[in-house]
Formats: structure tokens, sequence, C-alpha cells
């Protein structure tokens, strides 16, 4: 490939995205530079304090577990406070958390603050998945979802590298690094990020009580995916925590499994771009079921690994369906989100992934201490089938994007709603019979005249309350 090709491909990888969007992008790669904590912890408690590995086990489960209390939470935030609003909150209690922590000495107040630390943390994702839904057009969101996933892998790598030898150095040296870093983040989205949260008319402020936690698990399509996002996180978590342990009991040095999984990360680091360029507009159905089986007959292949190589190879296989999964599964959640309740439900998707974080490590543990690393990879395949069948299924009476092919969003480098544009042949598509009055969903509506000189407005357009699968705008009424 010519270098002019390759100038090309990252210009167009990279290109007709709103400014906003890449300040929200510098802010997670900040942040995910100085993750340096998550990577030290275990030898901090071990080493440098002298407690057990029994109680930095438990040290972790906190953490994990303060995520788990927080996703919802911060997803009501999202919608209540607003997007830039419980960023703002999250990264500045971060950063004063992470810096309490380095200061902590009596194991009960280790415990307490990383149980505080993994809540705060994790508060912040469902409003940069919420802000990012708002600020990028819907056809680009895969590819959006893509580089941010891309810069969180590009920050934890360096950052994991870096952490070895500022942990020689000090320990406490990195605590503060990550906390000034995550600090850093906070100012970025304060000077650089407005609101991106869409205004309410007077109606659906009337109807805020009305998109609740309640409404997101009454919605048996969206928990569907939640569940299947579930089993498709305890499968990926398998790589660090049943991993290293399966390579330990083998008799792998840890050096050994470093080797193996790094793989994992120059995989994401060197494919996620042109991968997302290959599949950001094919069908996600089929997408997530590859992705599904390649997972779990990616990790069921390592029951036959017996050298680094094919350890790395194993690595191989399930790191292409992560590229492939992560982007696609979070366009998804975004698809079926209501646009004035994207903060709880990303809230909800967010929790799928935090649970598994707890269930992953005892479940490992158990089946690797009682039954046989085997068995937990043969596991790992029977889920990844199993999930792959429920996309499947899930989605096989949902829209496809053809049905929205014809519609067109003018980018704009401003977070106000872009107008559409609605060529006739368009919306004959989507709205099959306008006489009837009606949208695909079935839901009765009131089709305006349309002046064919001039391309409509949003407010011009009706737009059904639960959007389909297929890539459409979602209009705002305001």
């Amino acid at each position: 490939m010519s270098a002019a090709t390759l100038r090309r491909a990252l210009r167009e990888s990279v290109s007709g995205l709103p400014r906003a969007f890449w300040w929200l992008w510098l802010s997670t790669l900040v942040n995910r530079l100085g993750a340096f904590v998550a990577t030290f912890m275990a030898l901090y408690l071990t080493l440098d304090r002298g407690y057990s590995a029994a109680y930095a086990g438990l040290v972790a489960s906190l953490h994990g577990l303060g995520g788990v209390v927080s996703s919802l939470g911060a997803g009501v935030m999202t919608d209540r406070l607003g997007r830039r609003p419980t960023l703002l909150v999250a990264q500045a209690s971060t950063a004063a958390s992470v810096a309490l922590l380095g200061f902590m000495h009596h194991p009960v107040a280790i415990a307490a603050v990383a149980f505080l630390v993994g809540m705060t943390s994790n508060a912040s994702r469902p409003a940069v998945q919420a802000m990012m839904a708002d600020i990028v057009r819907p056809e680009d969101r895969v590819r959006a979802f893509s580089l941010n996933y891309w810069a969180i892998n590009l920050g934890f790598a360096i950052s994991s590298m870096a952490a070895g030898f500022i942990a020689e150095f000090s320990y406490l040296a990195g605590f503060l690094l990550e906390a000034g870093m995550t600090a850093a983040c906070a100012i970025v989205i304060f000077l650089k990020l407005p609101e991106s949260r869409p205004e309410r008319t007077p109606t659906e402020k009337a109807a805020d009580n009305e998109t609740g936690l309640g409404t997101v698990l009454r919605d048996g399509r969206y928990m569907g995916v939640v569940g299947l996002s579930f089993l498709i996180a305890l499968v990926f978590q398998q790589g660090a925590v049943g991993l290293p342990v399966a390579m330990g009991e083998a008799g792998f040095t840890p050096a050994d499994y470093g080797m193996a999984i790094a793989v994992n990360g120059i995989l994401i680091v060197a494919l996620q771009i042109p991968v997302t360029r290959f599949i950001q507009h094919r069908d996600p159905r089929r997408l997530l079921v590859i992705s599904s089986l390649l997972a779990g007959y990616g990790f069921g292949l390592t029951a036959f690994a017996g050298s680094i190589g094919v350890f790395a190879l194993t690595v191989c296989v399930w790191t292409l369906a992560e590229i492939v999964n992560a982007p696609t599964q979070t366009s998804l959640v975004v698809r079926l989100s209501p646009v004035h309740g994207r903060g709880r439900y990303q809230g909800m998707y967010t929790l799928s992934w935090a649970v598994a974080s707890l269930v992953a490590p005892l479940m490992s543990g158990l089946i690797i201490d009682h039954y046989g690393a085997e068995w937990l990879w043969g596991l790992c395949a029977v889920v990844g089938t199993v999930a792959g069948i429920g996309y499947s299924v899930l989605m096989r009476s949902l829209p496809t994007e053809d049905a929205y092919a014809g519609l067109d969003v003018a980018p704009t480098e401003s977070l106000d709603e872009p107008v559409v544009k609605v060529p006739d042949e368009a919306l004959a598509k989507v709205v099959p019979d306008a006489a009837l009055g009606k949208v695909p969903d079935g839901t009765p509506v009131k089709i305006p005249a349309l002046d064919t000189t001039e391309a409509p407005t949003a407010d011009a357009l009706p737009a059904p309350t639960e959007p389909p699968l297929a890539t459409k705008p979602e209009i705002s009424t305001a």
C-alpha cells in the first residue's frame, strides 16, 4: 500500500467528525494515559504495603463494586443534570479520591477509598457515551465509537508500560500523577465542551418521569441486548482474570503472560481503525454474531495451547472479536435508546460490564480450582455460541439500515441539532404510506406538507419515541 493511499485512508477515518468529538476524544486519551492505579494496585498492596493476595483481591472486588453502584446513578445524572455536569463531577471526584488513596495506610481506609475510586471513575462512562451520541451523526457513530475505543487502548498500553517505571520510583507518585491527569480531563471538559443534551419541549418535560429506570427495565428488546452484553463481557474478562491464572498453573511465568497479552493491545492499536473502515456500513446483526463466535471460540482454543506462540495466536482470535464487537455493540445501544433517556440506557449498559467484572473472577477461580482450566475455556466457547444465537434471534425482526439509506444529515461543527435533508424516495422508504400518517413502528403521526424547493428542518419531521436499529437521524422537536 502506497503512502498516498495510507494518508487518504487515515484522512477518511477521521474526517467529518465535529470539533466537540475530538475534545471529548482527547479527554478520554488523557484519562487513560494516567490510568496507573488499576495497573499496579495489586503490586502496591502486596509488595509495598505487605498485605496478602486475598486482601488485594478484596480491594479489587470493592473497586469493581463501586462501579456497579455508580453505573445507574450516573446514568440518571446524565439525563437530569446533563452530560457536562456529570462529567465534571465524575472527573473531579476521581482526581480527589485517587490522590486520597495514595495517602491511606489502614486496611479499612484503603478498602473504603478504593470503593470510592471505583464509584467515581465509573461514573463518567454513561455521560461520555451519551454525549458522543448527541454530537456525532448517526451514520458516523460506529467510526466515532471505534476511534474512542482506540484512544482507550492506546492510552492504557502506554500507561501500563509507564506504570512499572513509576512504581520503581514511587507508588505515591503514580497516584498523584493519575490524579493530575484526571484533573486535566476535567479542565478540558470545562473549557472546551458545552452541554450536548437535547432540549426538551414542554410536552417532553411534562412526561419526563415516563423515561425512568423502570422504563429501561421494561424495554425487553434493550434488556436482551444488555443480557447479551453481560455474556460477552464475561468472556472478554477472562483475558485479564482467567488467562494469567491458567498460564501460571501450566508453568508459565508472569513475563510469558505479559508477552501473550501484549498482543491484544498491539492489535487493537494497529487494526481498530482499518477494521472499522471495513465494517462500519455492514450488517450489525451479522457482525455481532460473528464477533460473539470469535470471542467464544478464541478463548476456547486456549484449552489446546501449550506454548507462548499458541497462546498469542488465541489472543489474536479473540482480539479481532473485540475490535469488531466494541464499536458495533455501542452503536446498537445508542440506536435503541430514546434521545432523552440516553443516560439511563447507557448506565444500564455500563452496569452489564461492571457486574461482569465482579462475576468473571469468581467464575474463573471456581472452575479452575474444581474442574481445571480446560472446562473454563470450554464454557467460554458455549457462552460465545449462546450470545451469537441470541443476537441472531433478537435482531431478526429489526429493520435494516437500507430502510434509511436515503436520509442525510448535514455535518455541523456545533452541538445544535442538524438540518435533515429528506429526498422524496427516502421519505417513501421511511413512511411507506404518507397518506395514512404512519411511521415504521405503526405510531400514527401527522405528516406536514413538504415544500420540494426547500429541505425541511428537524421541526418539520416526526420522530418515533424509540428509534429502530436502522441508521436514522435523532430528530429533536425543540
